[in-house]
């Protein structure tokens, strides 16, 4: 279960660096014709917080699947919305944004789903 909780750090890591790309990239033409999509999507191809957030993206990837050899996967899986919990908590520590009872309450809820889950897995 720790390579599975890994994931969801990287997993986190990456939606901020995604984030952080999604903000620096600029819409380069309009997306209504082949030039302008051919000039869009190589201006996030090369977007350098896109590649390693996506690249994040796939080692989170690579590790869920060797996780998964020893596991249940109705027991990991749950696990990675934990990410959930540390992207919204990155968000108001490193994005400003603001915390509501809503977020609270929608935090709260998969912290006590992943612990209610992770009783059940086989022992």
């Amino acid at each position: 279960m720790g390579l599975v909780f890994l994931c969801t750090l990287i997993a986190a890591a990456g939606q901020m660096l995604i984030k952080s790309g999604a903000k620096t990239s600029t819409v380069a033409a309009p997306w209504t014709t082949v030039y302008g999509v051919w000039t869009n999507v190589w201006a996030m191809a090369s977007n350098f917080h896109l590649i390693v957030g996506y690249s994040l993206y796939g080692l989170m990837t690579a590790i869920f699947v060797v996780a998964l050899r020893d596991e249940e996967l109705s027991i990991l899986f749950p696990i990675i919305s934990l990410s959930y919990v540390w992207v919204t908590a990155l968000s108001i520590w490193f994005l400003g944004e603001t915390v509501n009872p809503f977020k609270v309450i929608g935090v709260l809820v998969i912290v006590s789903g992943v612990a209610v889950l992770g009783q059940g897995g086989k022992k």
